[in-house]
């Protein structure tokens, strides 16, 4: 069975509680840059052997500038003229991640070996079933979606507009949900994971703006406008536990629902319709370049293993480890913006 025919379930999951078992057999154990033995089985973190340790999976070299480095034995300037010669006349999808918004201010989930540096993010069953939760959610949330709805994009987010608008980029599909590709005016964007802008109620089906619910969360918890907070990915913030055991959750106006931000959760599942029109962009591509993301979340890496399986390049964009390093045709590890600043130079030269 081709592995996006399988049940689409806990595509945000972890290695924690995989529960994504029925394509374990369709996608093989892979040895990483380094020899790092790594199961890439799906629903699963990276697993490394600790047998044999995972080093780095590039070391710099000399003639490397502003700090990036490849994956192959050429300098950093002959591995940009590559990944540009790679894209010149051929329409490619981007999949971007959480490494192409850290520019704009917005944490990653992340380190760039691909383990946590944030605390476990809210789980899909917990949300719905534990008001307690929903309590912490939205205390969080109400703290940290200031600084996710006044983020600007990035120079990355720029540069792959204008690549758009140059015909180079056909699609980019984002497990970012902060909306900044949007803002960037590239207008071809599959949301892979929603949009932390949009809330929705889980009774009547109504949507409502992010913005909005912000002022109904201060006028249920006006003293709660001081309290500090430090802050986390996706719109979340770290919260002191008294303000979080105090916030009082609005419910939807129009018929007293609960309201859930229009994103997928850990545990929750992409939706199918925008799975699919992730695969046909590219099927319609020729290649898919990865840009931001370790992949180590199953939504993402299933796209990287669907292109490789269509038999369309595999390019990334990344600092550190990515879950589908086995599968690339090549790979710059460093910063997302320097990189396509570079990436879009080189595209201004004569082949």
């Amino acid at each position: 069975m081709n592995s996006l025919d399988a049940a689409v379930t806990d595509d945000r999951s972890t290695a924690v509680q995989p529960s994504v078992d029925s394509d374990r057999e369709s996608i093989p154990g892979s040895t990483l840059t380094g020899g790092a033995l790594a199961d890439v089985g799906p629903g699963a973190d990276l697993h490394v052997d600790p047998g044999r340790p995972m080093r780095a999976p590039v070391t710099p070299a000399a003639s490397v500038t502003r700090g990036f480095a490849d994956t192959g034995m050429e300098p950093g300037g002959q591995v940009i003229g590559r990944l540009a010669a790679r894209l010149r006349g051929v329409p490619v999808v981007v999949l971007s991640g959480a490494g192409l918004s850290t520019a704009s201010g917005i944490p990653a989930y992340r380190d760039r070996h691909g383990r946590w540096q944030q605390p476990t993010p809210i789980q899909h069953r917990d949300f719905l079933t534990s008001p307690l939760v929903r309590q912490r959610y939205w205390a969080r949330s109400f703290f940290g979606w200031p600084r996710m709805g006044l983020a600007s994009p990035a120079t990355g987010h720029r540069i792959l507009s204008a690549m758009e608008q140059r015909g180079i980029v056909s699609t980019v599909v984002t497990q970012n949900v902060d909306g900044l590709h949007q803002k960037a005016s590239s207008r071809r964007v599959i949301e892979l994971h929603g949009g932390i802008g949009r809330v929705l109620c889980l009774a009547c089906g109504q949507h409502f703006a992010r913005a909005a619910v912000q002022q109904w969360l201060l006028s249920a918890n006006p003293e709660a406008a001081a309290a500090a907070d430090l802050p986390a990915p996706d719109g979340d913030a770290q919260v002191a536990h008294p303000v979080v055991s105090a916030f009082r959750v609005p419910a939807c106006p129009g018929c007293g629902g609960m309201l859930k931000p229009d994103v997928v959760f850990f545990g929750d599942s992409v939706p199918r319709d925008r799975l699919a029109a992730a695969t046909q962009a590219i099927d319609a591509a020729q290649a898919l370049l990865v840009v931001g993301s370790s992949l180590m979340v199953y939504s993402g890496f299933r796209l990287a293993d669907y292109a490789h399986r269509q038999g369309k390049p595999v390019l990334a964009i990344n600092r550190g480890v990515t879950r589908a390093d086995h599968l690339l045709e090549l790979k710059i590890d460093g910063d997302c913006g320097a990189v396509l600043e570079l990436l879009a130079l080189a595209m201004q030269r004569p082949a």
